[in-house]
């Protein structure tokens, strides 16, 4: 039987991390369904797990490629931003971080210091803040 499944993908594309993803919001869905009872749930569990099927078992190899790399991309632009928000509230303790006046940049500036002149490294704008 293992045999007759792997004859069976070969020149399949398989799943991959959109797959999974769309899996586990399916299993995330199915167990709100348990509290909720909606039958819009139910639907949409069957329609993700229907394209998940669809893209595990689809020949059309570069476009299911096209579409994880889409989703790795989202997913990384996303993590990116959440790391980013824990090291500005980590840090917020012992820096201040100021936007540039003239330019946007943002700078980290330790706490503690005073007033001092801060000059932006991407524009060399100084300006005053308090540290």
């Amino acid at each position: 039987m293992r045999e007759k499944f792997q004859h069976f993908m070969q020149g399949r594309y398989g799943a991959d991390q959109l797959s999974r993803f769309l899996t586990a919001i399916g299993l995330v869905l199915i167990i709100l369904n348990l509290f909720v009872h909606s039958n819009a749930i139910v639907y949409l569990v069957m329609a993700l797990l229907v394209y998940c099927y669809y893209r595990m078992f689809s020949r059309d190899y570069n476009r299911r490629y096209a579409e994880n790399q889409k989703f790795l991309t989202w997913q990384n632009k996303i993590k990116y931003k959440v790391n980013n928000w824990k090291r500005n509230l980590a840090d917020r303790k012992t820096h201040h971080i100021y936007k540039c006046p003239s330019c946007g940049q943002k700078i980290r500036v330790p706490k503690g210091k005073g007033k001092i002149i801060v000059t932006c490294p991407k524009c060399r704008t100084e300006f005053q803040k308090k540290s």
